[in-house]
């Protein structure tokens, strides 16, 4: 898995095939995590089987200024896991604010600046590309940037969840 095959793809491609192979692991890793049998979240929250080509996702329409999205599984607003996919146009900032679910996020493409706290501070912001990962504990106020270029993120917690906007000082 460290050099694409001589009479295969051309590294460019294979080299994005291996970053949705490897996001992919993490992803199944991430929902084992939560939803691992024995476990109360298992019990409550069964994942359907599905396989999506990324050109099958569903998007819709930023809510309220917001980004597009495509629910993989689940549903945010609903009781139990999901995963969804999340697009920033280039310059997209997220302002502090905080879910009352853990989440983990997976950077699918692009660069993605993120900080933790409840004031938007470029200073503290660490740029994560493709293939990174961060998670987002419940409550913890953060914030992101799209600084450079596009960003597509995959999203998995365990709903219902929420966002609540951090209050200016």
């Amino acid at each position: 898995l460290t050099t694409p095959p001589p009479s295969g793809p051309s590294f460019q491609e294979w080299t994005s095939h291996m970053r949705l192979y490897f996001c992919g692991i993490s992803i199944a890793c991430a929902l084992l995590a939560v939803t691992s049998p024995g476990t109360a979240l298992a019990q409550l929250s069964p994942v359907p089987p599905i396989r999506a080509l990324p050109e099958e996702a569903k998007w819709q329409a930023p809510l309220g200024g917001g980004f597009p999205f495509a629910h993989i599984t689940g549903a945010p607003n609903q009781s139990g896991t999901y995963v969804v996919r999340a697009k920033f146009v280039p310059g997209f900032r997220v302002e502090p604010h905080s879910h009352p679910d853990t989440r983990v996020v997976f950077v699918v493409s692009g660069t993605v600046l993120i900080g933790y706290g409840d004031k938007f501070d470029e200073t503290g912001m660490k740029p994560l590309t493709a293939g990174s990962v961060w998670t987002e504990p419940a409550n913890q106020p953060h914030f992101a940037w799209a600084k450079d270029g596009e960003v597509e993120l995959l999203v998995v917690g365990y709903g219902p969840s929420g966002t609540a906007p951090v209050r200016a000082r």
